[in-house]
């Protein structure tokens, strides 16, 4: 299979939670398949946004792959990089509004998953191709700081290093007034979060023919 763009994703390992994420969801990054999503009322629909990348952590925004190189060479960097990153936790991780969408957020000190996260951006930088003009521009329209604007030059993402925000996305952007009754709802079906909240692998992950996102390996972090 092709794969029109590749990414660095915090996936849980095997266990509740990831099972969790994928049956909410409706689609397993894991094993690349749809999943029977509990049956609520608009779940399909306020999945919809985030479901095409599976239930993960952005370390690495999805880019394309610079001309002349191949996955091959991503995996490669992918792997020797995480053999040089130690591991990072946090005190666990919790529910959380993100401007009008809910996702799992890391409490506590978060030192150590943006060391992590600045490393695969920086480190792997040289395999992604610079954004085209349209890209840019819809970046843009999210009234972009000056700082956030830097990043996007630099990095081709405005959202890394001293902007990164570690977070796990359970839905689409939902109505003001919706919001406290899908938080109910989320608390009932999620498993109980393991404390504390350890990231010791990263996953290459590749987008499909059909736009949605898979894993394709899993790479320890033994530094």
């Amino acid at each position: 299979m092709s794969y029109s763009r590749f990414a660095i994703f915090y996936v849980p390992p095997e266990g509740s939670l990831e099972r969790f994420g994928a049956r909410w969801l409706g689609w397993d990054i894991v094993q690349g398949c749809k999943v029977d999503q509990p049956d609520l009322p608009e779940l399909h629909d306020v999945t919809m946004a985030p479901r095409k990348y599976g239930f993960h952590g952005t370390l690495k925004p999805p880019f394309n792959l610079a001309e002349g190189l191949t996955f091959d060479d991503v995996k490669a960097a992918a792997a020797k990089l995480a053999a040089g990153l130690a591991p990072a936790s946090c005190d666990g991780l919790c529910l959380t509004t993100l401007g009008r969408f809910l996702a799992l957020t890391p409490r506590g000190d978060i030192d150590g998953l943006r060391r992590i996260a600045a490393a695969c951006v920086r480190e792997l930088d040289m395999f992604r191709a610079p954004p085209g003009e349209a890209e840019l521009a819809r970046r843009r329209n999210a009234r972009l700081s000056p700082r956030q604007e830097a990043l996007l030059t630099e990095w081709g993402y405005p959202y890394v290093m001293d902007e990164f925000r570690f977070h796990m996305t359970l839905t689409g952007r939902l109505p003001k007034n919706d919001i406290p009754a899908w938080i109910e709802v989320l608390q009932t079906h999620m498993p109980s979060l393991t404390e504390p909240f350890i990231i010791d692998q990263i996953a290459l992950c590749g987008e499909r023919e059909d736009g949605r996102f898979e894993l394709l390996h899993r790479f320890t972090l033994t530094g």
